[in-house]
């Protein structure tokens, strides 16, 4: 589900004299082999809540002199750009280098930062990862992230990993004209309400399957005794979580932010929007929160489970050395060489010493059984 084999644009690189234009209108840098992609996904000017065609395709800065000079703002998108192809754009729009640092390097916790006239937000997007059967080395979530640059006339997204693409996103957004005239504060919601939504449906079918390790480790086995599973998947799922908990929690504070304080880019009809989205975000947080306790449990619930198997298994070899332990001692007894030993000559003696024998192991055997040791 790639983005990038559809590139409409090209970055402009720091010195302008090496941008060319293809003849298909896009643009690219001169400087590097003719067979090399740039980041940019898409480029395109909205003004009034529609999309602004143009004869050929608009290099970024073209696009925001387009909208400085006729109104509207423009939407970027790029996927895991380098410095290089990232250095034009942050230029023309003049964003603060500890905002681009963090959107080239990516591996950032989710935030919202302010930089003079700009909002930096740092999303992380989760994909959940379909399998037939989860074992101790499954993939169960997919991170990536999403970084977003706010201005009064621009919106820049940056994305990294190979999920959380925003194509179907613009498209709808497109659909609903009225929306986007409010602006890039509208975008900036969208993509929040996109992530959070995800976050959603990944919840779900994670609790799924830790429904389906909870039924394994508590249904029973043989004899009615819980049979448990194996301590590795739970341990995995839980470090799945765990990366799951680590795109939910720090994005909590973000969004009452934006849905509480006022600010200059966010248009005040568009943050109350913004307020549902940290209603469903505080949901799945606790949902999250929830499954890390409920994993500990079933882990240390699993691991007891494996202790009192082996107490069993160890109270049966004990109850069966018991058992041997009578004749052992009456054959170790007979087995003496000595002349004056009771009963040696008598004519029913071997009958009955072994009768004896037999009812002796029995009779410990009923016990031991009786007491829930066989």
């Amino acid at each position: 589900m790639s983005m990038i084999n559809n590139l409409r644009a090209a970055v402009r690189p720091s010195r302008p004299s090496r941008l060319s234009l293809r003849k298909d209108g896009a643009a690219y840098d001169a400087t590097r082999p003719a067979e090399a992609t740039t980041a940019v996904v898409d480029c395109a000017v909205y003004r009034d809540g529609a999309r602004v065609t143009f004869e050929r395709t608009l290099a970024p800065h073209e696009a925001i002199r387009q909208v400085r000079r006729d109104g509207g703002f423009v939407w970027i998108g790029l996927h895991e750009p380098s410095e290089a192809e990232f250095a034009g754009i942050a230029a023309e729009f003049g964003l603060h280098p500890l905002a681009v640092e963090d959107a080239v390097h990516a591996h950032q916790r989710p935030k919202l930062e302010r930089y003079d006239d700009t909002l930096f937000t740092v999303f992380k997007t989760i994909h959940y990862v379909e399998h037939d059967e989860l074992t101790a080395t499954s993939e169960v979530v997919e991170s990536g992230e999403v970084m977003c640059f706010t201005g009064r006339d621009f919106f820049i997204t940056v994305r990294h990993g190979g999920q959380g693409s925003l194509r179907a996103l613009r498209h709808r957004l497109q659909d609903d004209p009225e929306l986007l005239a409010k602006g890039p504060s509208a975008v900036l919601h969208a993509i929040a309400d996109h992530v959070v939504d995800g976050y959603v449906a990944v919840a779900d079918a994670v609790q799924d399957d830790i429904d389906e390790v909870e039924t394994e480790v508590f249904s029973p086995g043989r004899k009615g005794t819980p049979r448990g599973t194996d301590a590795g998947r739970i341990y995995q799922l839980k470090r799945e979580v765990m990366e799951f908990k680590r795109a939910v929690l720090p994005l909590v504070r973000p969004m009452q932010l934006l849905s509480e304080r006022p600010m200059r880019l966010v248009d005040p009809d568009i943050q109350k929007y913004f307020r549902d989205v940290a209603d469903h975000l505080a949901r799945v947080q606790e949902q999250v929160v929830g499954f890390d306790e409920l994993l500990n449990s079933i882990l240390q619930a699993n691991l007891a489970q494996a202790s009192v198997a082996q107490n069993e298994d160890m109270r049966k070899i004990t109850s069966w050395a018991a058992i041997i332990a009578v004749p052992t001692m009456v054959c170790g007894v007979y087995g003496m060489n000595f002349d004056y030993m009771p009963e040696t000559h008598w004519k029913f003696g071997y009958p009955v010493v072994l009768g004896v024998t037999v009812a002796l192991c029995l009779g410990i055997h009923r016990t031991l059984k009786r007491n829930g040791w066989l």
